[in-house]
């Protein structure tokens, strides 16, 4: 008689715990799987997820927001407002740091804490209406050229070589020194940043564009009839846009920088309107002498251009699957 022992029925409970454990283990991998699906459904969604992961964007974006607000309320920095020429007192020049000015004096007796607080402000405008204006007018005329292509691909290209041709800092120079008399304020600025600026966006829709307009779903979309209106909103731009979005952020910085070089220069934003630019090439006559009021708005202004460029690049690569 064989020792063997028999297979006998499982018992219940046993049935019961291993029927509960698969019923348990299913769902949770199956929602993960959802959430996952979710998460890669289309490019901007995968990018935000990369994005809220990436030390560094989260940073710069704490350092923007911060920017952001001290440029439209700067009344919550400051109880001192630099506008008002009572608040500058001559006697007190060249001052360093006491109890109610932590930054110290400019050469004319003014706060220099609140100047470099209200001076965001403008540089903050500048840079943003900058952006804005050149990727919508470099972005759409690079999608209308990539799209149509033919004579209108070949006659915004030459005008665009025409452009780069121009020394941006040379170009500005000439067109606010020429329109200095206009009393445009800082939009003349804008306008003269603007003017030289938008061919390098038009230059990579352009490049996006005649990249994507060969893919598959272009060619079916076509198949199926749809207008070049449609194709060019519908299917091209939401896939070329990518690029664009990239170089604007971190042009932004740049756009920045740039007003302050133009202040510094002269030809910028004016007195009384204050910006980092200007409050450097004010103070710069005398910077042995008094280092501070150079010293403070250059750093403001540099941590300002590295947060946007920070940004812009956390962006470009959430976009880029070639760098994940």
């Amino acid at each position: 008689m064989s020792d063997t022992p028999q297979a006998g029925p499982v018992p219940q409970d046993t049935q019961t715990l291993t029927t509960d454990e698969k019923a348990t283990a299913g769902p949770p991998q199956a929602e993960g799987g959802k959430k996952k699906a979710a998460r890669s459904a289309s490019l901007w969604s995968d990018a935000w997820y990369d994005l809220r992961r990436r030390p560094m964007f989260i940073f710069s974006l704490i350092l923007i927001a911060i920017l952001l607000v001290m440029s439209f309320w700067p009344s919550l920095f400051t109880s001192i407002d630099p506008l008002d020429a009572r608040t500058c007192e001559l006697s007190t020049a060249r001052q360093g740091p006491s109890p109610g000015h932590l930054f110290g004096r400019d050469s004319q007796g003014c706060d220099v804490y609140a100047r470099t607080i209200y001076g965001a402000k403008n540089s903050i405008i500048i840079g943003v209406t900058t952006t804005v204006i050149t990727a919508l007018v470099g972005g759409l005329l690079g999608l209308i050229a990539g799209t149509r292509g033919g004579l209108t691909d070949t006659i915004t290209s030459r005008i665009t070589e025409v452009f780069f041709a121009i020394p941006a800092i040379l170009g500005a120079l000439l067109i606010t020194a020429t329109f200095r008399g206009a009393d445009l304020g800082i939009w003349l600025v804008v306008i003269a940043l603007s003017v030289l600026a938008w061919p390098m966006t038009f230059r990579i829709m352009r490049a996006a564009v005649l990249t994507a307009r060969g893919q598959d779903f272009v060619l079916a979309a076509r198949a199926l009839g749809a207008g070049q209106s449609r194709i060019m909103f519908k299917h091209l731009l939401p896939n070329a846009v990518a690029p664009v979005i990239v170089v604007a952020t971190i042009n932004l910085g740049v756009f920045i920088a740039a007003e302050a070089a133009l202040s510094f220069l002269g030809v910028g934003v004016q007195s009384p309107d204050i910006s980092w630019g200007l409050m450097i090439a004010d103070a710069r006559a005398r910077f042995l002498e008094a280092p501070l009021p150079l010293v403070f708005p250059a750093v403001f202004l540099s941590v300002t251009v590295l947060a946007f460029i920070m940004m812009g690049d956390a962006v470009r690569d959430a976009l880029d699957p070639k760098l994940r």
